[in-house]
């Protein structure tokens, strides 16, 4: 039987997670033929071992060193056999079934890519869409994720929504596409590559949709300590996708966000 769905999983030292990350996805795609393709990033906590063992199915790439996530996915697409992907983190648990969002997908070539609503362990709803960069959200990042009333309160009245960005905890797209944009940009190592794929993908003339009432879990793994790297991504995205003047005004501002951030580190008032 073809395979029509590639489910790409990056992993490094997140063995506590892979077992119901992978079961989730036996459960919901039960109507879908796929493979899964697992790339470790030459992690130190025997994942590999424990994927040979319990999930021999498994399609398992183990590189010798750390891709990072953008990358990694690059690699793992290289042997996909779907015509459609998959990507999802390793700290995932899809809650429903996907056959839905895959023929929503299907139906429809004016999208780029789909992204499904996000909960964290507790259950609890967390944004996973958000604005694409500009002045005042490069001032106080926060407000990436200010796409109105519904998406602050996670209390959504539609079944769809056009979005600038998705998180990269679960896009759901074509090869076709993914090639035509050739993936993620290797020059992010982690953080903000996902909303530089979207951009990529808009830039194709291609909607990028959110579907609030399909639901996975995600162990989120963000802290303030991480901000340096997201700044960096920031730094990365700006000088990709920003020209002129205009370009000059949204770095500063993430140059003025950058400094407060080590303010407020410095004298302990975060």
């Amino acid at each position: 039987m073809d395979i029509e769905l590639s489910v790409i999983i990056i992993n490094y030292n997140g063995i506590k997670y892979l077992k119901e990350c992978l079961d989730s996805l036996h459960q919901k795609l039960n109507n879908i033929s796929f493979e899964i393709i697992v790339l470790d990033n030459n992690s130190s906590d025997d994942s590999c071992a424990y994927l040979k063992t319990n999930f021999p199915e498994v399609k398992l790439i183990e590189s010798k060193i750390n891709h990072g996530f953008g990358k990694g996915n690059n690699e793992a697409v290289r042997t996909a056999k779907g015509n459609y992907l998959l990507l999802i983190n390793n700290d995932t648990i899809v809650l429903d079934d996907l056959l839905p969002v895959l023929e929503f997908l299907k139906k429809d070539n004016s999208i780029g890519v789909i992204g499904i609503n996000m909960l964290n362990g507790k259950k609890e709803y967390i944004p996973a869409a958000g604005n694409f960069p500009n002045i005042k959200n490069m001032f106080q990042l926060k407000k990436l994720l200010h796409s109105g009333k519904e998406f602050g309160s996670g209390n959504f009245l539609r079944d769809s929504y056009d979005v600038d960005w998705l998180g990269g905890s679960f896009l759901l797209l074509s090869k076709t596409i993914y090639e035509n944009i050739n993936g993620f940009d290797e020059d992010y190592f982690m953080y903000v590559e996902d909303v530089d794929f979207s951009k990529k993908i808009a830039n194709l003339g291609l909607k990028r949709i959110f579907l609030p009432n399909y639901n996975y879990i995600h162990f989120v793994g963000f802290t303030k300590a991480k901000n340096p790297m997201l700044i960096k991504g920031y730094e990365i995205y700006l000088s990709k996708h920003f020209t002129g003047l205009y370009k000059l005004l949204v770095t500063l501002a993430l140059k003025t966000n950058k400094l407060v951030k080590n303010i407020k580190k410095v004298f302990k008032l975060d």
